[in-house]
C-alpha cells in the first residue's frame, strides 16, 4: 500500500465516524440480496437488532484509523479470527464480502468515491483479508491437529438436558461418531447450528463451554431468550429448550475463542459475572478445582433472584473441592431466608467487597451483558486495578472498546 493510498484511507475516518453504520447496513443488505445463501452463515438476530452492523462499523473505523500500523489491532483481529473459525468462514467468503463492501462504499459515498479512493480501499481490504485468512488457516490447522479435533460442522448427540434454573438449561453433547472431542482452553465456546423453519434458514449461535475439558463431551448452558413475531433473537435458545430433545443430533463446530484462563499463572483470580455470563467462568473454575490448583479464587455473581440463579449447588460443591474459593452473590431482590454472609441485595458492586475482591497480583475475568462489563471495568480501574489485568467477554458482536 502506497503512502498516498494510506492518506486516502485516513481521510475517510471522519465519514466512517459519522456514517459508518449507514455504510455497513447498506453493505449487509446488498450482500444478502446478491448472495442470500450467506444468511445461513450470519446470525440474522444480530442483523435484526443492528448489533452486527455496529460491530462491523467499529471494526472498519478502527482499521482506517490504524492503517499506518494495523499490528496494534492484533487483539481485535484474533478475536474476529476465532469467531470466523467457529462459523467455518473460508477464504472464498472474503472475495464475496470484499466485492460488496467496495461496491457499498461507492454507492453510499456517491461522487466522493473516486476511483483512487476505491482502489485504496481495495488494497486495504486485500491486506486485511490476507491477514485474516493467514490467522484462520493457522487456527484451522491447530483445531484438526488435536486428538478428537475437526474443522467445519460435526454431528453431536444431545445425550442429556439438565435444568439449572428457571431460565438456564445445560446440554451435554457427545460426538455422533462415537469418537473423542478435542480439548479446549477454559473460557472458550463452540458454535452450533439448527435449521429454523420459521426463517427457512440454518442459523449458527455461539455458546460458552460451561464445564472443564474432559475428552468425552461438551456442556453448554443456555438461557431461554424472548424471540417472537419472526424476530430471530432467541429462536435458537428457545428451540433448544422446547424442541430439541435428548437423543437428537445437532451440528457443532470446534472450540474457539480467546477469552481464556491463563493456566500458567499461580496468582489469584477474581471471576465477576452477570446472569448467564457465568458460563465461561464456571469452566475456568472447574478447571482450577479439577487440577487441584492452589490459586486463591474469588467468585462474584449477580442475577435477578434465587429462582434464576443457575449452578448454586455445583458452586457449593466446587467451594468444598477448592479450599481457596470465596464467593459473593448479588440478587436484585432478597428473600427473608437469604440474609446470610456473602449474599447481598442489589446489582454487583465490587466497591462493597473492597479488599475481599481486590487481591494483589490478581487477574479479573468479567462476563455478562455489555453494560455490566462496562460498569465492572470502570469500577475496577477506579479502584486502581490496571486495565491489563482485566479480561472480558462480550456475548454477541463486539461493541465495547475499554482501556
Amino acid at each position: 500500500m502506497t503512502n498516498e493510498q494510506k492518506e486516502l484511507i485516513k481521510a475517510t475516518v471522519p465519514v466512517l465516524r459519522k456514517h459508518g453504520v449507514a455504510l455497513t447496513t447498506h453493505f449487509y443488505s446488498r450482500m444478502f440480496t446478491h448472495n442470500p445463501e450467506l444468511k445461513n452463515v450470519f446470525n440474522m438476530g444480530n442483523q435484526g437488532n443492528g448489533k452486527q452492523q455496529l460491530s462491523l462499523a467499529l471494526a472498519v473505523l478502527a482499521y482506517a484509523e490504524h492503517i499506518e500500523d494495523p499490528s496494534v489491532l492484533v487483539s481485535a483481529v484474533t478475536k474476529i479470527g476465532h469467531k470466523h473459525v467457529s462459523l467455518d468462514i473460508r477464504p472464498e467468503h472474503y472475495a464475496i464480502v470484499g466485492k460488496h463492501l467496495l461496491a457499498s462504499i461507492g454507492e453510499v459515498l456517491g461522487e466522493g468515491a473516486t476511483d483512487e479512493l476505491i482502489e485504496a480501499w481495495a488494497v486495504a481490504y486485500q491486506q486485511l483479508a490476507d491477514l485474516m485468512t493467514g490467522l484462520e488457516k493457522s487456527l484451522y490447522s491447530e483445531a484438526v491437529a488435536k486428538e478428537g479435533g475437526w474443522t467445519g460442522w460435526r454431528p453431536f448427540i444431545v445425550k442429556q438436558k439438565v435444568k439449572e434454573s428457571e431460565e438456564i438449561t445445560s446440554f451435554y453433547l457427545y460426538p455422533a461418531d462415537g469418537g473423542k472431542v478435542a480439548d479446549f482452553l477454559p473460557g472458550q465456546y463452540i458454535s452450533l447450528r439448527l435449521f429454523l423453519p420459521e426463517l427457512n434458514l440454518l442459523q449458527p449461535r455461539q455458546y460458552s463451554l460451561s464445564s472443564a475439558p474432559n475428552g468425552s463431551h461438551y456442556r453448554i448452558s443456555v438461557k431461554r431468550e424472548p424471540g417472537a413475531g419472526g424476530n430471530p433473537n432467541g429462536m435458537i435458545s428457545n428451540r433448544l429448550h422446547d424442541a430439541v430433545q435428548e437423543g437428537e443430533v445437532i451440528e457443532v463446530a470446534p472450540p474457539a475463542g480467546d477469552f481464556i484462563l491463563d493456566t500458567g499463572k499461580s496468582t489469584p483470580v477474581v471471576f465477576v459475572s452477570g446472569g448467564v455470563g457465568q458460563t465461561p467462568l464456571l469452566s475456568m473454575l472447574e478447571y482450577l478445582a479439577g487440577t487441584n490448583s492452589d490459586r486463591e479464587v474469588v467468585w462474584v455473581h449477580g442475577c435477578r433472584n434465587k429462582k434464576v440463579h443457575a449452578f448454586r449447588e455445583p458452586l457449593t460443591t466446587l467451594e468444598t473441592q477448592h479450599g481457596g474459593l470465596r464467593k459473593h452473590i448479588f440478587y436484585d431482590t432478597l428473600d427473608e431466608d437469604m440474609q446470610v454472609e456473602g449474599v447481598y441485595e442489589g446489582i454487583v458492586e465490587l466497591g462493597k467487597l473492597k479488599e475481599q475482591a481486590l487481591l494483589e497480583g490478581a487477574d479479573y475475568y468479567v462476563c455478562g451483558p455489555a453494560p455490566f462489563i462496562e460498569k465492572q471495568f470502570q469500577d475496577l480501574t477506579a479502584m486502581g486495578i490496571p486495565a491489563t489485568a482485566i479480561h472480558y467477554e462480550e456475548f454477541g458482536p463486539a461493541s465495547l472498546v475499554l482501556s
